[in-house]
């Protein structure tokens, strides 16, 4: 689904990533289906939550906190911004996205929904003061 919501040759950017870390890359459609795949087997329980912050045309940049534990029970917090940018049909072309992991313990955890959607009445990031 994620693949989908790229252009074909979409370019992202984002220094967390391998094997696009650091380094600005054009991949195909059917390529693109792989480049995360270790994200979502080593991000276990993974709960986001996303703030637009600005627009400018076709470009939206997003601030975003999302928790996670690992494969050992190590819970973590990740923060970050992301800048996307989109053509004509409203595909992602290019991304850029900037993370930094936090290691938090699970009585820190502040994002306790059920796995799904938030929930609706969950606070934002900016009510919780992330």
């Amino acid at each position: 689904m994620l693949a989908q919501a790229r252009t074909p040759l979409a370019s992202l950017r984002s220094i967390t990533s391998t094997p696009v870390a650091g380094v600005g890359v054009r991949v195909a459609l059917a390529e693109r289906v792989g480049v995360f795949p270790g994200k979502w087997t080593r991000e276990l329980d993974y709960r986001l939550i996303k703030e637009l912050w600005a627009v400018n045309g076709d470009r939206i940049a997003v601030r975003f906190a999302y928790e996670w534990h690992d494969d050992s029970g190590h819970w973590f917090r990740s923060y970050g911004n992301e800048n996307w940018e989109f053509d004509s049909d409203g595909l992602m072309r290019r991304r850029y996205a900037s993370i930094n992991d936090l290691p938090i313990g699970e009585t820190e955890r502040k994002y306790l929904w059920p796995l799904g959607r938030r929930p609706d009445d969950h606070p934002s990031l900016s009510d919780l003061a992330l």
